[in-house]
């Protein structure tokens, strides 16, 4: 048994996302990860006999690789606390998309017509993470109206991408969020590693803490690696 984490780093001052302001300029989100009870201050509540720190986190939940609910987009979807385990860990295809440029469509052509698609985890290997952290990073490329068609077609259980967004952050209508959520098809976002799953059978573990009223979530994407196909 083989495992692949699909995850970056979660730490203080990580690549987040950005909004523009209505002057023109962006404001940038990020995680600040600090001590809130630090092992010295702590220590003489054990009478100088053990220390523990316990630390605090400040995040937005859209950051780092994370899981979209269908709460993200729809004010009555399914919030993170909603879905089921057994939702969120599933079989699943990586598909070759590398070699696009920034603000390319991938287009329908790049699924495979030979494999199971249904209730699998789609997952796109743009090779986007080789950007993070950097510009780069935020000008990606994304899946076409057509693939997004397909995608719904075949009722795949969720869709990852190793880029910011799985959507043209030029378009408003965000139509694979919003009509990938609709049909509670989970988004992933910010992955890496998927270079190493071409040729390989695995099944995806993308399980978010059990969080109420939470449209998003870092998750600990990782796969393991079958010997037999799926």
């Amino acid at each position: 048994m083989r495992f692949v984490d699909l995850s970056h780093q979660f730490e203080d001052g990580m690549p987040g996302f950005r909004m523009e302001d209505e002057d023109g300029t962006y404001t940038e989100y990020t995680a600040e990860i600090r001590p809130f009870l630090t092992h010295e201050e702590s220590e003489s509540h054990y009478e100088g006999e053990a220390a523990f720190e316990v630390t605090e986190i400040t995040f937005q939940t859209s950051v780092g690789t994370y899981l979209d609910s269908p709460y993200h987009r729809y004010p009555a979807g399914r919030d993170i606390g909603d879905l089921g385990v057994d939702e969120l860990v599933l079989p699943g295809i990586v598909v070759d998309a590398r070699g696009l440029e920034p603000y390319e469509e991938l287009g329908v052509d790049a699924l495979p017509t030979d494999r199971e698609l249904t209730n699998r985890a789609v997952l796109f290997n743009f090779g986007w993470d080789d950007h993070w952290g950097t510009a780069q990073y935020r000008s990606y490329p994304y899946i076409s109206d057509a693939l997004i068609d397909r995608l719904l077609d075949e009722e795949v259980g969720l869709v990852g991408v190793d880029t910011i967004n799985v959507d043209d952050h030029g378009d408003p209508t965000r139509p694979a969020h919003t009509r990938l959520l609709e049909e509670e098809i989970f988004i992933v976002e910010n992955m890496r590693g998927l270079d190493s799953l071409h040729g390989e059978s695995f099944r995806l573990f993308a399980v978010p803490i059990k969080a109420t009223q939470t449209a998003a979530m870092p998750v600990r994407a990782f796969v393991e690696l079958r010997d037999v196909p799926s």
